[in-house]
Protein backbone atom coordinates (compact mmCIF):
# COMPACT_ATOMS: atom_id res chain seq x y z
CA UNK A 1 0.00 0.00 0.00
CA UNK A 2 1.17 3.68 -0.09
CA UNK A 3 -0.58 6.70 1.30
CA UNK A 4 -0.10 10.10 -0.17
CA UNK A 5 -0.64 13.18 1.98
CA UNK A 6 -2.69 15.63 -0.33
CA UNK A 7 -3.40 18.03 2.69
CA UNK A 8 -2.99 17.83 6.65
CA UNK A 9 -4.70 20.98 7.74
CA UNK A 10 -8.23 21.68 9.51
CA UNK A 11 -10.36 23.69 9.92
CA UNK A 12 -8.71 25.78 8.00
CA UNK A 13 -6.14 25.32 5.62
CA UNK A 14 -2.27 27.07 6.04
CA UNK A 15 -1.18 29.60 3.45
CA UNK A 16 0.03 27.37 0.34
CA UNK A 17 -1.79 24.24 2.31
CA UNK A 18 -4.36 22.02 2.10
CA UNK A 19 -6.98 20.59 4.59
CA UNK A 20 -7.91 17.19 4.92
CA UNK A 21 -7.06 14.52 1.86
CA UNK A 22 -5.09 11.37 1.22
CA UNK A 23 -4.23 9.28 -1.62
CA UNK A 24 -4.72 5.19 -0.49
CA UNK A 25 -3.03 3.03 -3.55
CA UNK A 26 -3.14 -0.62 -3.47
CA UNK A 27 -2.09 -2.05 -6.66
CA UNK A 28 -4.29 -0.46 -9.31
CA UNK A 29 -6.77 0.21 -6.30
CA UNK A 30 -7.33 3.90 -5.85
CA UNK A 31 -8.79 6.01 -3.22
CA UNK A 32 -9.14 9.64 -2.36
CA UNK A 33 -9.92 9.66 1.78
CA UNK A 34 -11.43 13.09 1.89
CA UNK A 35 -11.38 16.10 0.01
CA UNK A 36 -11.05 19.15 2.15
CA UNK A 37 -9.60 22.71 0.72
CA UNK A 38 -6.94 22.57 -1.38
CA UNK A 39 -6.53 18.99 -2.29
CA UNK A 40 -8.10 19.09 -5.44
CA UNK A 41 -5.07 20.90 -7.14
CA UNK A 42 -2.39 18.48 -5.32
CA UNK A 43 -4.65 15.86 -6.32
CA UNK A 44 -4.77 16.24 -9.72
CA UNK A 45 -0.37 17.06 -9.84
CA UNK A 46 -0.85 12.89 -8.83
CA UNK A 47 -3.83 11.15 -10.95
CA UNK A 48 -6.69 12.84 -13.38
CA UNK A 49 -9.32 12.08 -9.97
CA UNK A 50 -12.41 10.42 -13.05
CA UNK A 51 -9.06 7.53 -12.59
CA UNK A 52 -10.07 6.62 -9.01
CA UNK A 53 -11.68 4.03 -7.86
CA UNK A 54 -13.50 5.68 -5.01
CA UNK A 55 -14.03 8.43 -2.67
CA UNK A 56 -14.45 8.07 1.08
CA UNK A 57 -15.35 11.54 3.56
CA UNK A 58 -15.30 10.45 6.72
CA UNK A 59 -17.33 13.14 7.49
CA UNK A 60 -19.48 15.96 6.41
CA UNK A 61 -17.66 18.63 7.62
CA UNK A 62 -15.95 21.47 5.01
CA UNK A 63 -12.32 20.99 5.91
CA UNK A 64 -13.17 17.19 4.76
CA UNK A 65 -15.36 17.78 1.77
CA UNK A 66 -15.30 21.44 0.49
CA UNK A 67 -13.67 20.66 -2.61
CA UNK A 68 -15.61 17.92 -3.78
CA UNK A 69 -17.94 21.15 -5.23
CA UNK A 70 -15.49 22.26 -7.84
CA UNK A 71 -14.81 18.27 -8.81
CA UNK A 72 -18.58 18.05 -9.76
CA UNK A 73 -17.24 20.74 -12.96
CA UNK A 74 -14.26 18.50 -13.30
CA UNK A 75 -15.87 15.52 -13.79
CA UNK A 76 -19.09 16.69 -15.79
CA UNK A 77 -19.90 14.35 -18.96
CA UNK A 78 -18.02 11.54 -17.05
CA UNK A 79 -19.34 8.37 -15.42
CA UNK A 80 -19.97 9.21 -11.94
CA UNK A 81 -17.63 8.50 -9.37
CA UNK A 82 -18.64 6.48 -6.12
CA UNK A 83 -18.40 8.51 -3.11
CA UNK A 84 -19.06 7.03 0.59
CA UNK A 85 -20.28 9.24 2.58
CA UNK A 86 -21.92 9.57 6.15
CA UNK A 87 -25.97 10.36 5.37
CA UNK A 88 -25.80 13.23 7.61
CA UNK A 89 -26.28 16.39 7.30
CA UNK A 90 -28.43 16.15 4.44
CA UNK A 91 -28.31 19.32 3.56
CA UNK A 92 -24.64 19.01 2.94
CA UNK A 93 -24.51 15.11 1.46
CA UNK A 94 -27.54 16.86 -0.80
CA UNK A 95 -25.10 18.98 -2.55
CA UNK A 96 -23.66 15.80 -4.02
CA UNK A 97 -26.49 13.96 -4.79
CA UNK A 98 -26.74 14.83 -8.61
CA UNK A 99 -23.41 14.62 -9.59
CA UNK A 100 -21.45 11.50 -7.45
CA UNK A 101 -22.85 7.25 -7.29
CA UNK A 102 -23.27 8.52 -3.67
CA UNK A 103 -23.45 5.34 -0.89
CA UNK A 104 -23.62 4.95 2.83
CA UNK A 105 -20.18 5.04 4.20
CA UNK A 106 -21.96 3.64 7.37
CA UNK A 107 -22.61 0.18 5.47
CA UNK A 108 -18.35 -0.31 4.53
CA UNK A 109 -17.87 -1.88 0.67
CA UNK A 110 -15.21 -3.45 -0.75
CA UNK A 111 -13.57 -1.17 -3.44
CA UNK A 112 -11.27 -2.21 -5.82
CA UNK A 113 -8.73 -4.97 -3.72
CA UNK A 114 -9.88 -2.93 -0.96
CA UNK A 115 -11.98 -4.32 2.15
CA UNK A 116 -13.22 -1.13 4.16
CA UNK A 117 -14.88 -1.63 7.04
CA UNK A 118 -15.87 1.57 9.82
CA UNK A 119 -15.94 2.60 12.76
CA UNK A 120 -18.74 5.40 14.38
CA UNK A 121 -16.25 7.94 15.53
CA UNK A 122 -17.16 11.07 18.55
CA UNK A 123 -17.43 14.36 16.77
CA UNK A 124 -20.28 17.27 16.51
CA UNK A 125 -21.51 15.67 12.86
CA UNK A 126 -21.73 11.54 12.05
CA UNK A 127 -18.49 10.61 11.33
CA UNK A 128 -16.60 7.57 10.98
CA UNK A 129 -12.89 6.19 11.23
CA UNK A 130 -11.91 3.50 8.34
CA UNK A 131 -9.94 0.42 8.20
CA UNK A 132 -8.85 -1.10 4.51
CA UNK A 133 -7.41 -4.34 4.37
CA UNK A 134 -5.81 -5.45 0.82
CA UNK A 135 -2.53 -7.32 -0.51
CA UNK A 136 -1.57 -8.49 3.14
CA UNK A 137 -1.87 -4.74 4.48
CA UNK A 138 -4.15 -3.19 6.73
CA UNK A 139 -4.53 0.20 6.73
CA UNK A 140 -6.61 2.96 8.96
CA UNK A 141 -7.77 6.43 9.53
CA UNK A 142 -9.53 7.79 12.37
CA UNK A 143 -11.03 10.84 10.66
CA UNK A 144 -12.01 13.39 13.28
CA UNK A 145 -12.51 12.00 17.03
CA UNK A 146 -11.92 12.57 20.62
CA UNK A 147 -11.47 9.92 22.75
CA UNK A 148 -13.65 6.70 21.10
CA UNK A 149 -14.63 3.40 22.65
CA UNK A 150 -13.41 0.63 20.24
CA UNK A 151 -11.37 2.52 18.00
CA UNK A 152 -7.84 0.78 19.37
CA UNK A 153 -9.37 -2.80 19.00
CA UNK A 154 -10.87 -1.40 15.13
CA UNK A 155 -7.29 -0.48 14.65
CA UNK A 156 -5.87 -3.91 15.92
CA UNK A 157 -2.46 -4.89 13.71
CA UNK A 158 -2.92 -2.52 11.40
CA UNK A 159 0.32 -1.50 9.49
CA UNK A 160 -0.36 2.60 9.43
CA UNK A 161 -2.70 4.44 11.40
CA UNK A 162 -3.58 7.73 10.05
CA UNK A 163 -4.68 9.84 13.02
CA UNK A 164 -6.36 13.13 14.47
CA UNK A 165 -3.68 14.86 16.35
CA UNK A 166 -5.51 18.19 16.52
CA UNK A 167 -4.05 19.18 20.24
CA UNK A 168 -1.34 19.29 22.19
CA UNK A 169 -1.75 18.11 26.40
CA UNK A 170 -2.71 21.84 27.09
CA UNK A 171 -5.45 22.34 24.67
CA UNK A 172 -6.81 19.37 24.72
CA UNK A 173 -10.27 18.48 26.65
CA UNK A 174 -12.69 15.43 26.97
CA UNK A 175 -15.47 18.33 24.97
CA UNK A 176 -13.28 19.05 22.48
CA UNK A 177 -14.40 17.49 18.83
CA UNK A 178 -10.69 16.16 18.28
CA UNK A 179 -7.81 13.98 19.91
CA UNK A 180 -4.28 14.88 21.29
CA UNK A 181 -1.20 13.71 19.75
CA UNK A 182 -0.70 12.14 22.69
CA UNK A 183 -4.11 9.79 22.99
CA UNK A 184 -3.68 9.22 19.08
CA UNK A 185 -0.24 7.56 20.33
CA UNK A 186 -2.00 5.70 23.01
CA UNK A 187 -4.32 4.59 20.76
CA UNK A 188 -1.42 2.68 18.17
CA UNK A 189 0.16 1.86 20.89
CA UNK A 190 -2.68 -0.17 22.22
CA UNK A 191 -3.85 -0.95 18.76
CA UNK A 192 -0.32 -2.72 18.00
CA UNK A 193 0.05 -0.85 15.00
CA UNK A 194 3.52 -0.39 13.11
CA UNK A 195 3.82 2.88 12.27
CA UNK A 196 1.90 6.27 13.32
CA UNK A 197 1.13 9.26 11.12
CA UNK A 198 -0.19 12.37 13.46
CA UNK A 199 -2.57 15.10 11.50
CA UNK A 200 -5.25 17.48 11.02
CA UNK A 201 -3.04 20.52 11.96
CA UNK A 202 -4.59 23.68 12.91
CA UNK A 203 -2.29 26.45 10.99
CA UNK A 204 -0.10 28.09 13.37
CA UNK A 205 0.39 24.45 16.04
CA UNK A 206 3.28 23.88 17.99
CA UNK A 207 3.93 20.85 16.04
CA UNK A 208 7.56 19.95 17.93
CA UNK A 209 4.87 19.52 20.91
CA UNK A 210 2.28 17.39 18.99
CA UNK A 211 5.20 15.18 17.62
CA UNK A 212 7.16 15.49 21.10
CA UNK A 213 4.20 14.27 23.30
CA UNK A 214 2.69 11.54 20.77
CA UNK A 215 6.80 10.19 20.68
CA UNK A 216 6.12 9.59 24.37
CA UNK A 217 3.33 7.68 23.87
CA UNK A 218 4.56 5.80 20.50
CA UNK A 219 8.03 6.39 19.44
CA UNK A 220 7.57 6.04 15.47
CA UNK A 221 5.43 8.40 15.70
CA UNK A 222 5.41 10.83 12.55
CA UNK A 223 4.01 14.20 11.33
CA UNK A 224 1.63 14.29 8.65
CA UNK A 225 3.08 16.95 5.58
CA UNK A 226 1.48 17.50 2.34
CA UNK A 227 3.59 15.93 -0.37
CA UNK A 228 4.64 13.35 2.16
CA UNK A 229 4.21 9.62 0.56
CA UNK A 230 4.38 5.81 2.70
CA UNK A 231 4.69 2.99 1.15
CA UNK A 232 4.57 0.09 3.95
Amino acid sequence: MKLTVLGCNGPYPAAGGACSGYLLEAGDTRVLLDCGTGTLAALTAILPPEELDAIVLSHLHYDHMSDMLPLIYRIQGKPKLPVYAPMEPAGVRGLLSDAFDLRDLGQGGMIGSLKMTVLPTRHPVPAYATRFEGMGKVFCYTGDTNTCAGLAAFAQGCDLLLADACFTDALWAESKPHLSSRLAAEAAREAGARHLLLTHFTPGSELDTLLRQGREAFPRAALAEAGLTLSF
